[in-house]
């Protein structure tokens, strides 16, 4: 069977990082590759890190560059398009490297023949309904004030976002539904929870806990699905104990 060739952008930032190392540690059945648009790690990766990219195997480039984005994904099978400003403090940060490169990724995908994308988005998509009971409760661990029975969150429930940068990510998983149906890539948009190294820090943060070996195995799981998956949004968490959210297993 042959290597699945996979592009993994935003390769220095935490979760890219983690899953270009996982994928390149499985030589067998990757040919995985980086791009980012510097060599050097991002502030969220922890100091004690030390990021091992291949030179032959990464890429630097901006992804509000075209072209750029085009000779990364030249003869790649899968993108893993884990890049974005995860801040959303700065409009034309956002716009830059959110709305046009997530399009740029996609657009190019699309005219290189890769034939599927895994795309980041975010728990923060919800954070409406995460301000609101009894979904509050549960964030708060407010034991007293959490019913029996919840109405749980899926992906198919209204998007409740709360800022320019969870905006961005609803986009993207509009704009993966129009490459799917109308231009016949396989997307994946996975709704990445608070990503922690140990047990998350109660009472905030317990509920959209995601730990990074959970996280590393929901992408690539998403990156192997059989081919047959041509759309689908799914919450990047770990199965805490006060979740409120549809997590559902990846064959």
């Amino acid at each position: 069977m042959p290597k699945l060739r996979v592009l993994v952008t935003g390769a220095t930032g935490q979760i890219g990082y983690m899953t270009f190392k996982r994928l390149l540690g499985q030589p067998d059945k990757y040919e995985v590759f980086g791009m980012d648009r510097k060599q050097s790690p991002s502030d969220r990766v922890p100091g004690k890190w030390s990021l091992e990219l291949p030179e032959e195997r990464f890429s630097i480039g901006d992804l509000s560059d075209y072209s750029a984005v085009s000779a990364a994904v030249e003869g790649i099978d899968v993108v893993a398009h884990l890049a974005a400003d995860p801040e959303g403090d700065e409009w034309n940060s956002v716009l830059q490297n959110n709305i046009i490169g997530t399009y740029n990724v996609f657009e190019a995908s699309r005219q290189t023949g890769v034939k599927r994308i895994v795309a980041a988005s975010s728990i923060m998509v919800s954070d409406g309904h995460r301000q609101q009971e009894p979904y509050r409760a549960m964030m708060e661990r407010r034991i007293g004030d959490i019913p029996s029975e919840i109405k749980i969150i899926t992906p198919d429930t209204p998007a409740e976002p709360r800022g320019i940068y969870a905006a961005s990510k609803v986009w993207s998983e509009s704009l993966a539904r129009v490459y799917s149906y109308a231009h016949g890539l396989s997307c994946i948009c996975i709704r990445i929870g608070q990503v922690e190294r140990d047990r998350p820090r109660p009472p905030q943060g317990a509920d959209i806990y995601v730990s990074q070996r959970d996280i590393v195995q929901i992408i690539e799981k998403s990156i192997t699905a059989p081919d047959d998956i041509r759309f689908d949004i799914f919450y990047g968490m770990s199965n805490n104990d006060y979740r409120w959210v549809e997590v559902v297993p990846l064959v």
